[in-house]
């Protein structure tokens, strides 16, 4: 028979600290093993929309289907934020001008070069999986919400369709060091008001994918945040409480290393 202390699975905890480059490639790596993301990669369509964590998402995925040549994440989005020491153009360009190559489109397995979300919305059916990155988090109701500059919602207003018309799943990459305080809902509100200045905001139904889910999907172990912050390239990283027992926090501990040393997103 076997001992009671035989049968107990023992739980530790383990901390770590991510920054948002090493965030942003653990969401891609998680991803790239979705079981819907891969479902669609073998008999369907997946749309990846550009953006910069979508970039180590689409650089992932497409590196396990054996068609990066020709991919790269510096170019892959159409706004971007930057601090103020950061100069708005690169080489006399504008960021998103900087050699755009069109959104991720993966349809039947085979990557479709230079279509956008605006070539396939049209086409999506259930089953179809399309992932939009976001700017806004509110983790504890696991909603996230997307700043919006075109008059028409850009590609989340085409993405939607899709989504509420047809069931296609959408799923919602979005780093840690984007929680935001307060309701989404009431902050869309105060920003879409006539009179407002600036970028609008769209809270949106979706699969909110945080470094959290990556880690729980990767491994097994489940994450909370505790902390956040630090200096000298820490800016904006998140410090996780890891639990589970000793496999898991193994493989976490693996794979947390394996992505610890990313470096910063430079377009």
């Amino acid at each position: 028979m076997q001992s009671q202390s035989n049968r107990k699975r023992i739980f530790i905890m383990k901390q770590f600290i991510i920054t948002p480059a090493a965030g942003k490639r653990l969401i891609g790596k998680a991803l790239a093993a979705h079981p819907a993301i891969l479902k669609a990669i073998e008999s369907g369509t997946v749309a990846i929309i550009a953006g910069t964590t979508n970039g180590y998402v689409a650089e992932e995925l497409l590196s396990d289907i054996g068609q990066i040549e020709g991919f790269s994440k510096n170019a892959f989005f159409r706004g971007i934020t930057l601090p103020p020491t950061c100069s708005t153009t690169k080489n006399g360009r504008r960021p998103d001008e900087s050699g755009f190559p069109g959104d991720v489109i993966i349809v039947n397995g085979t990557w479709q070069r230079g279509k956008t979300i605006f070539d396939v919305a049209d086409d999506l059916k259930e089953g179809d999986v399309i992932l939009k990155g976001a700017n806004a988090l509110d983790l504890q109701r696991k909603r996230a919400a997307i700043l919006i500059g075109h008059p028409k919602a850009g590609t989340i207003g085409v993405a939607l369709q899709a989504v509420t018309g047809r069931r296609v799943r959408l799923i919602l990459p979005v780093g840690m060091e984007k929680c935001v305080p307060g309701d989404l809902d009431r902050l869309a509100v105060k920003l879409n008001s006539p009179g407002s200045d600036g970028a609008r905001l769209l809270p949106v139904p979706g699969e909110v994918f945080t470094e959290i889910d990556a880690v729980n999907l990767l491994t097994g172990a489940t994450a909370e945040i505790i902390a956040g912050g630090g200096v000298c390239g820490a800016e904006g990283s998140v410090r996780l409480a890891v639990s589970g027992d000793k496999s898991q926090l193994e493989s976490a501990d693996a794979l947390l290393r394996s992505v610890s040393l990313e470096p910063m997103f430079k377009f």
